[in-house]
């Protein structure tokens, strides 16, 4: 007889919810998914540029590499993403 389907997908998936703005999307991933790729689809699903948010879970910024399982994200646990703040020098008046 074949392998039942349940034995395939070892690793449960877990659905992250990420916030900007209020706005909430909810994204299924595998605990050793690169955050990067989270990243992408999150940009995408909010219609922004890659690279145009920080992302941030529990008061620690998420680095592109760390995966859900590494920072002990669990199912339904919720990650905030904001506008990178680019630059921020002053004007400078002299011309």
């Amino acid at each position: 007889m074949s392998q039942e389907p349940e034995q395939e997908d070892v690793k449960p998936k877990l659905n992250l919810n990420i916030s900007y703005e209020g706005n909430s999307i909810t994204v299924k991933v595998k605990p050793n998914t690169k955050f990067s790729k989270i990243f992408q689809a999150a940009e995408q699903r909010f219609g922004k540029d890659a690279g145009t948010f920080k992302f941030v879970f529990e008061g620690q910024r998420i680095a592109k590499d760390n995966t859900p399982a590494e920072l002990g994200i669990e199912d339904q646990d919720q990650i905030d993403c904001f506008l990178e703040q680019v630059g921020g020098g002053a004007l400078s008046t002299d011309l």
